[in-house]
């Protein structure tokens, strides 16, 4: 097994694992260790108010209502939807879409006019993001397999991706913001959250398996995140912190623009 292939299967059985243990608890009181993208990896549970840096209470504020389950199961580091400026009609492709949260959020902005995508390369998410948008009663949506590294969908076929604590597991994030840039439709927008290293990470955080698979050694610097979008082919790049997940990495909202 390539270290690629290693990567993405501990990844994979991470998430499969957490997918399965929120299908068979009380969405209301989900088990411990399942709310966060970065269980288990050293990473922070609250900063320095008192506030959880990862999962469901990222949404609080969010006025979303009847999306209980999918929320609860959330183990991002941020809120995309609420940076990606949606509007009637869009359609949406959340990379990553793990219980369906952001997905469901989107399909409800764009409208019935409009479609959220999810793209999740764990079945056990899937199944679980699929119940979910069943409960909720939203039909603008669909859930596929598949990739990041290799997205099953048409060129020029969408108008936002977005993701949550996603592209940071994986392997070659360069490879995942060109097939995001394939997708997009010239002009269309990137709004994602995401783990960004400190530049002054260490090589033991750096290599530790557990904290790659659990969002941070994997994770870009700011520097490296904007080379790697502009190589992608996007413009009018915005890397902005929003709070601190780690002594060496905060979480961030990423925005750019696919170029014209």
């Amino acid at each position: 097994m390539t270290q690629e292939a290693e990567l993405r299967e501990r990844v994979r059985s991470r998430y499969a694992t957490a997918a399965r243990q929120f299908a068979t608890t009380d969405s209301e009181s989900p088990q411990p260790g399942t709310g966060s993208c970065c269980s288990g990896a050293q990473a922070l549970v609250h900063d320095s108010s008192g506030a959880e840096v990862f999962g469901a209470s990222l949404y609080a504020n969010t006025e979303e209502v009847g999306l209980g389950a999918a929320l609860e199961a959330s183990l991002g580091c941020g809120v995309p939807t609420a940076v990606a400026d949606l509007k009637e009609g869009e359609v949406v492709l959340d990379l990553g879409s793990g219980a369906g949260a952001d997905v469901l959020i989107s399909a409800r902005r764009v409208g019935p006019s409009g479609k959220a995508i999810g793209i999740d390369m764990t079945q056990e998410m899937l199944e679980l993001a699929r119940r979910n948008a069943t409960v909720a009663g939203v039909t603008n949506v669909e859930f596929l397999e598949g990739y990041l590294e290799a997205l099953p969908l048409a060129d020029n076929s969408v108008d936002v991706v977005i993701s949550n604590c996603v592209i940071n597991l994986a392997a070659d994030k360069q490879v995942v913001l060109r097939e995001a840039a394939r997708v997009l439709r010239p002009g269309g927008r990137l709004a994602v959250s995401d783990v960004v290293a400190d530049p002054d990470m260490d090589e033991t955080t750096r290599s530790d398996m557990q904290l790659l698979t659990g969002c941070i050694a994997g994770a870009l610097t700011r520097a490296e995140y904007l080379l790697a979008l502009e190589a992608a082919g996007f413009s009018d790049v915005e890397i902005r912190e929003t709070h601190r997940v780690h002594e060496h990495a905060a979480a961030a909202n990423v925005r750019a623009r696919r170029s014209a």
